[in-house]
């Protein structure tokens, strides 16, 4: 979001004027930016610190704590795998390898192409299904590592129909 438009900064207020009523604005506000920019950076921060009066060391430590926010660009695809107790006992490590290893890159980067970014969950509550893996809020059950290419191929795929 380096060099924010106008437009960019005026919505921003905007979001930032939604809450000035509230006593605590700031997660409903790091909220809606983060929902309608996909991340935060210190750019942004400094804009909701000037509104709101709150200091850009106390938005930082809000944003970088929740693993909801982000500093950085996601990409069009977040690829969570969770790595809590029932899934990694059932092979999520092993999973999660295996999407880093095909897509080239660690737990919480993104692809160059802007198409996948890889992070590694804790708990997300779905440990009936073990292991699982979150993508865009749609969780694949029982994931296996042979099924790992072939999800990135269906998504990749799905990019090349909608193109």
């Amino acid at each position: 979001m380096g060099g924010l438009s106008a437009s960019a900064v005026a919505k921003i207020e905007e979001i930032c004027g939604r809450y000035k009523e509230e006593k605590t604005p700031l997660m409903m506000i790091l909220s809606d930016i983060q929902n309608e920019y996909g991340y935060i950076p210190l750019d942004v921060q400094e804009i909701v610190s000037r509104e709101t009066g709150i200091s850009v060391a106390e938005i930082y430590g809000v944003v970088t704590f929740y693993s909801f926010f982000s500093l950085l660009p996601k990409g069009k695809y977040v690829v969570g795998c969770c790595l809590g107790t029932a899934c990694y006992v059932k092979g999520a490590q092993q999973i999660i390898d295996k999407f880093s290893e095909i897509l080239n890159i660690k737990p919480g980067e993104t692809t160059e192409d802007g198409l996948f970014t890889l992070d590694a969950l804790r708990c997300i509550g779905a440990c009936g299904i073990a292991p699982a893996v979150s993508i865009n809020g749609t969780v694949y059950p029982k994931v296996t590592v042979d099924q790992v290419a072939n999800i990135i191929k269906e998504l990749k795929d799905k990019e090349g129909a909608a193109a």
